[in-house]
Formats: structure tokens, sequence, C-alpha cells
């Protein structure tokens, strides 16, 4: 490795032991989601018991990211301490994330020689991803594996089609939405980035090779889903529809906005015009160039993701996660494209001086933000649901029947038989998700004997006579934050008619 390559990817792995230093000192050290919890479960229980189950005995298809749980396994397996294990994989994503930006960002501007470093310094401050790395998630998995397919696709020398649809199926196998990826490669491959055209035989040779690739990962999976739920993608995929369906009755633009919005929150926002002026000189171009085509996919994908989401799932929370994928793409395209910008004989040297320390300084200060963010994050995960969970492991029987909505902590750390509201392994429940009146009486049926949830998520069901409170958190971090604390209540389904 050359030695900027050094130091990008240790910057990347200060940055993330910055940010779980910081979340320490506050008293906590954990994940700042819930569904990290969801894979810490699946990954051990696999160890345990052999079994592809959060649930003991309950083989159920509610993981999204298999490829990722099958690296928090082996963690288990050889006896790692798990958060550990999670921070270095997830530090390793990160650096990896920003060294496969950079080497893109080389393809893509061979004739700057900076891109490559200034590209792979953004990624590993930028604060989504250095958040992500310490998520506990698959999100950086998922990122990396979405670099190195691009990188493969762009390298003219790529000749061999059935590596890059194996690594295709791996970022399926990560997260569904993958697959939007793998088809815009299958597109690059029929293009072809060579001097000289494929034949139409050996397009076609290329195509089925890639495909078989993809096809030998993915297949699997798919059919274990089917026999596991009667679906070919995990529960999750289905279930998140359904209970944010509501937003599809937002205006289409406004969701684009707020969905697009999500990978300029930084200081890439001053990148945003060198990209404009770069898209507006290409589409000055007089002839239509094959392999500059080619060029222009990963934005592609990028513009392809941020609308499915708003078309099927246009939610932000937990600083949009979803798409913080393709930050280092518009990272990427923004930085060369400035960098062309600011090139140009033209332009002012001063104003060039000033944007790259606005964009420096901005970038800086949004990685100190997002410290923050990260801090705050995590201390509500374990004030509220790890807290619940102790709770219910000390106060509760072994067999108690839990209703909870988030269930990773609850499933790691109480051990208790489930019934999940959000359908991640309970997908009987999705069609009446957001229903509260079918909800309790599908709990009377099955006999639960709690239910957890924040009492606003479901205030009919809550009012309910029956249900009596029996603990709250009382997490004065969650309160500061503008949330209310999470509630266990009792289910007397007996008390009244």
């Amino acid at each position: 490795m050359k030695r900027w390559q050094w130091v990008v990817g240790l910057v990347g792995l200060a940055g993330l032991a910055f940010y779980l230093a910081w979340s320490w000192a506050g008293g906590h050290l954990g994940f700042p989601l819930d569904d990290a919890w969801i894979h810490q479960t699946y990954a051990r229980n696999l160890v345990e018991y052999g079994q592809w189950a959060f649930i003991p005995g309950q083989p159920s298809a509610g993981s999204t990211a298999p490829l990722w749980t099958l690296l928090l396994a082996v963690g288990y397996g050889v006896e790692i301490p798990f958060r550990l294990w999670t921070y270095v994989l997830g530090g390793l994503c990160l650096a990896g994330t920003a060294l496969l930006a950079a080497r893109l960002a080389g393809r893509l501007v061979p004739d700057r020689r900076s891109v490559a470093l200034l590209v792979g310094l953004a990624c590993a401050l930028e604060w989504h991803l250095v958040w992500a790395a310490g998520s506990g998630m698959e999100t950086l998995l998922f990122t990396l594996l979405a670099l190195a397919l691009w990188n493969r696709v762009l390298d003219d020398s790529s000749a061999r089609p059935f590596l890059t649809g194996l690594l295709g199926g791996a970022l399926v196998l990560t997260r569904p939405e993958g697959i939007l990826a793998v088809g815009l490669a299958i597109v690059g491959v029929a293009l072809h980035g060579g001097k000289t055209p494929l034949g139409w035989r050996a397009v076609v040779a290329r195509l089925a090779s890639l495909t078989l690739g993809v096809a030998l990962v993915v297949a699997p999976y798919l059919a274990l889903n089917v026999y596991l739920s009667g679906t070919p993608w995990p529960n999750t995929f289905y279930a998140k529809q359904a209970e944010y369906g509501v937003l599809l009755a937002q205006p289409l633009l406004l969701r684009l906005w707020r969905v697009a919005a999500v990978g300029w929150t930084g200081g890439q926002v001053l990148l945003l015009p060198g990209l404009v002026w770069e898209l507006w000189r290409a589409a000055r171009g007089t002839k239509p160039d094959r392999r500059a085509a080619i060029k222009w996919l990963p934005l592609l994908w990028v513009a392809a993701t941020v609308s499915v989401y708003a078309l099927r799932l246009p939610v932000t929370y937990q600083h949009g996660r979803y798409l913080i994928p393709t930050i280092p793409i518009l990272l990427v395209y923004g930085v060369g494209s400035t960098l062309r910008m600011v090139g140009q004989r033209r332009f002012p040297r001063l104003l060039a001086r000033t944007l790259f320390l606005s964009v420096t300084l901005l970038l800086l200060g949004f990685w100190i933000l997002g410290a923050r963010a990260y801090r705050a994050d995590v201390a509500v995960i374990e004030e509220e649901m790890v807290a619940v969970a102790r709770w219910l492991d000390a106060n509760t029987p072994p067999d108690a029947l839990v209703a909870v909505h988030d269930i990773g902590a609850v499933g790691y750390f109480a051990r208790r038989p489930l019934l999940d509201l959000a359908g991640l392994v309970s997908p009987e429940v999705i069609p009446f998700i957001r229903d509260e009146d079918r909800l309790r009486d599908w709990l009377q049926a099955q006999g639960a004997d709690y239910l957890v949830a924040f009492p606003s998520w479901y205030p009919h069901l809550t009012a309910d006579p029956r249900l009596e409170e029996v603990f709250r958190t009382n997490a004065a971090v969650t309160v500061a934050q503008g949330g209310e604390n999470m509630a266990v209540y009792a289910l007397r389904w007996a008390s009244l008619p």
C-alpha cells in the first residue's frame, strides 16, 4: 500500500475509536440502534443452537442482512467479545470503504492526482459513515461491497464476470436492495468498458457468467426464505413497507427531496455545485460515448436507490441509515467534479481556496456533531431497550410471552418467548400491523402476558383497562431529546370482559 493509503485507513479507524470513546465517557458502550441486537441474537443462536432463528426452536426469515449475521457469528464461534468483534468489523469496513472510494475516484478522475487522497480522507471522516461503523449494522459492509462492485465494473481489464457476479450476490446477501446495483452492473458488462466493443456472443457469454455468479450466492438464501416464510425476501422487506405505508400519501416530490437530502447533510453539500457543473458539461457533449456512459453508472445507482426508497419506503430516521451507502459515491463524483471546476483557467484562485477550506471545516464540524449524535443514540438504546430487556429478565417468568415492537435487545438479553409487533419474526401481523384493534385481538388470542412499547406508538391499545403498567424506564436522556420512555404492561385479559 502507498503511504497515503495507510493514512486514510488509520484516519478512519481513529475516527471510529473517537466515537466509541466519547460514548464510553458518557457512560455507555453499545449500539445506537435496537436492530443491531437482532443481528447479534441471530448470530449467537446460530452458533449456540445451529439454527437460523431469532427465538431458539423457531427458525425465521427475519434477518435482512444474512452475510453480516454470518460475519458476527464468527466472533461468537471463536469466543471473541461480541462488542469488540463488531466494532473491529465496523472499523475495517470503514477503512475499506474509504480506500475503495479513493480507488474509484482515481479511475473516474485520472487527470487529478490528488482526488484519490481527498476522497479517501473525506470518506474516513464523513460523520454518517463513522456513525454507521459503530452502529453494529450491515450498512458499511453493504457500502464496501457496492464500491468493490463498481470498481470491477469500471475496470477495463476486468474480464472475469463470474467473480463480479459472486460479488454482486454477496451485495444482495447483505441487503436486498443490492439487486439495483447488480442490475446496473449487468448494463456495464453489456456495454463493456474496453477499447474494442465485444461481439454480441461474447456479451451474452459474459452476462450469463455474471448471472450465474449472482445466482449461486443468492438462490440458496431465497430458497431458505421461501421455506421459512413462504416469500423470497426476508420478512422485514415486507413489514417495513406495510408499517410506513402511510408516508406514501405524501407528495412524491416531497418524498424525493427528503430522501435525497440525506446524502448531502454534511460538508459534501458544498460539492454539489461542482457536481451540477460536471453534469451540465456532460449533457452538452455532442457525441454519446459508450465508455463515458459506463463511468456514470455508479451515480445512476445512487439516483435509482433514492428513487426506490422515495417510492416504496420514504423514511429518513436514524440519520437516513438506508441511504448512507450512497454517500461515498456522492463524495467521489462531488470531489472529482469540484476539482475539475476550480481547475478551470477562469475560476478565481481565492474562491477555490475558500471552497477547499470551507468543505474541510464543515466536514470536521459535522464529524464532531456526529460523535455527539452517536453518544446520545447509544444512551437511548441502552437506557430504554436494554434496560427494559434486563428488567424482563429479572422480573418475569422464563416462559412469559412478551409482545414487543423493537425485539432486538429484548431477544438478546431477556430470552423470553416473543410476539413481534413489527413483523420480523411474527410475519402474520404484517396485514394489520397498524390496526390497534386487530393487534389487541391477536395478542389476546395468542395469550400474551406482557406488552413492551412506547405508549404513543399504540395509544388506543395501551389505554385498554386490561393493560397494567408495571415498569417504565424513566430515562432522562430520552426525555431530554423530546422523546418518551418505554413502558412494560402486564396484560390482564381475564380482569374485564
